[in-house]
């Protein structure tokens, strides 16, 4: 009997969720054990900022983008092969979806190589392009849920779906409204280079309102890709190799096959 998570596809995104928590995490057990920043709800980029942990940390989030990379592909294979309909609207939405999805996973391997103490404009780019692109590739996922259902799947999926945007625009929304009314009041360089906080200080308030709410962010944003499991259950992988050269084999028996086909491994998407 197999586990859930070797049940079709379905490791790639409880890989990408489970992966990229882990290097939120450890970044940032490892940034408070070291006193680099404060155990109270530092930016998620500032525990990955001062090594070792940053090494780490760049790392870990690059492997992400790429298992982020894989996971979009194959939900875009997906819903491609299930619409068998052609309904144009799926078909147009799915196609925005990888693009959005393949330029929000470049903007995570830029936050991961840029920190915001080395060139803050490059940081803030990445997060923008991440979360910023990222927040649309889940509108058009939810809307094909919504348009796919209940043929290739419950309307419960919709609605968590649903759930989880809303979580996560919310989120979006707050860090974005707190962070320009903190950059108003700190500049942008000090803001950069900015570790630790005392709550005594000012802008301490909406500090912490923009950490939340970019932990949140994350967070909620990864949920969502939880709800994939359960359709990646459903896929195997099917690759066959076309042989239209001579092969060793061929050689050694003093004969030559053309057109031979060898598939490496069965199954159906």
């Amino acid at each position: 009997m197999l586990w859930w998570f070797q049940q079709g596809m379905s490791f790639f995104p409880a890989a990408l969720v489970i992966w990229s928590a882990a290097a939120f995490v450890f970044s940032f057990i490892t940034a408070v054990v070291l006193r680099h920043v404060d155990p109270l709800v530092p930016y998620i980029s500032d525990t990955g900022t001062t090594p070792p942990e940053r090494c780490v940390f760049g790392i870990m989030l690059t492997i992400s983008a790429f298992l982020g990379i894989v996971t979009m592909y194959v939900r875009y294979k997906q819903v491609a092969t299930l619409n068998q309909e052609e309904d144009r609207t799926i078909f147009i939405l799915n196609r925005a979806g990888l693009v959005l999805g393949l330029i929000s996973c470049l903007g995570l391997c830029v936050v991961a190589n840029f920190q915001k103490t080395t060139l803050i404009q490059a940081h803030v780019t990445g997060a923008v392009l991440t979360f910023g692109m990222g927040i649309i590739y889940l509108l058009l996922h939810t809307i094909i849920s919504y348009k796919m259902q209940p043929l290739q799947h419950g309307i419960g999926i919709f609605w968590i779906r649903c759930v989880l945007l809303i979580w996560c625009a919310g989120s979006i929304i707050s860090m974005f409204i707190s962070s320009v009314t903190l950059y108003t009041t700190i500049s942008a360089i000090d803001m950069a280079m900015k570790l630790h906080w005392n709550p005594t200080e000012k802008g301490y308030t909406l500090h912490m309102v923009s950490t939340i709410s970019e932990w949140s962010l994350a967070f909620s944003f990864l949920s969502f890709f939880l709800t994939y499991i359960r359709d990646f259950q459903k896929i195997t992988l099917h690759i066959e190799v076309d042989l239209h050269n001579e092969t060793l084999y061929d050689r050694l028996q003093g004969h030559t096959h053309f057109g031979e086909q060898s598939p490496l491994l069965a199954g159906s998407l």
